[in-house]
């Protein structure tokens, strides 16, 4: 078992890795390895840098939201009401639809002549439509939103599971020390829910960083992720030493930001425990 195991490993994870984070360190010319020719090239390419930037926004942006939305749609459906388990249902909805289909759904709602625009129009905050999926913070915004649709089901599930897995005794432990709903929640839900919030939040932020499909749906080329970057580099231009170089920095800002968020709030969590 353990040989079929490790073959899996090594050949369907490792090898891709290594082999693209070799061929980022070889120098498309002359072949020298180790080189930072690669990185030096994209770095200068102001598309590389409003993709880097965009990436950081959306997956900011969309993981808050989802965040947020999710611990409010675990907390309601974690409460006993009639027809719990048909709200239950319903809300998973979206992650039945494919990605490709949820992208051209928020269409609908972010083109010029979306529902978005036409809200704003009737209630007279804007004079003319606005052009959402556009490169810059509004176009950061839409995708980001899109995203947190078609996901926060997920987020949902992760922290409702954590949830039920909290016991009665503690809340009823909380009410006799005479904690109001708003310090259980704070002093005993939230630090007993933060494994779920962690799985949750890892989870989704590695998703977000590699986020390609609703981006190509909704804006195509002119917003650009660390993903279609990498696309754009190896299937339009031809050049994998580009997309190898990309393909590795986005590797190594997933590291990063699961590294940083144990390093400050795993670590911070140890201390008070």
């Amino acid at each position: 078992m353990l040989l079929p195991l490790t073959l899996y490993i090594l050949l369907l994870t490792f090898v891709p890795v290594l082999q693209a984070i070799g061929m980022s360190f070889t120098d498309r010319y002359s072949g020298a390895f180790p080189s930072l020719s690669n990185y030096q090239y994209i770095v200068g390419r102001p598309d590389f840098t409003a993709a880097f930037l965009n990436t950081l926004g959306i997956t900011a942006l969309s993981v808050s939201m989802e965040m947020v939305a999710g611990l409010i749609l675990a907390l309601m459906l974690a409460r006993t009401f009639a027809g719990r388990g048909f709200f239950r249902t319903v809300i998973l909805t979206p992650m039945g639809v494919p990605t490709l289909v949820a992208g051209a759904a928020m269409l609908y709602f972010f083109r010029t002549n979306g529902y978005v625009n036409e809200a704003l129009l009737r209630l007279g905050l804007i004079d003319v439509p606005i052009y959402w999926t556009e490169s810059g913070l509004r176009g950061v915004f839409a995708i980001a939103l899109a995203d947190m649709w078609k996901v926060t089901p997920i987020v949902t599930l992760l922290l409702l599971s954590g949830l039920e897995s909290i016991p009665g005794d503690v809340y009823e432990a909380a009410d006799v020390d005479g904690a109001n709903r708003w310090q259980s929640f704070w002093s005993v839900t939230l630090p007993l829910l933060m494994p779920a919030i962690t799985m949750a939040l890892i989870v989704r932020a590695i998703d977000a960083f590699r986020i390609f499909d609703v981006v190509m749906v909704m804006a195509s080329r002119s917003i650009p992720v660390m993903s279609t970057f990498v696309y754009s580099n190896y299937f339009d231009f031809q050049d994998p030493y580009s997309a190898s170089a990309a393909a590795t920095i986005l590797l190594l800002m997933i590291v990063a930001f699961i590294a940083a968020y144990f390093l400050l709030v795993e670590r911070r969590r140890g201390e008070l425990a």
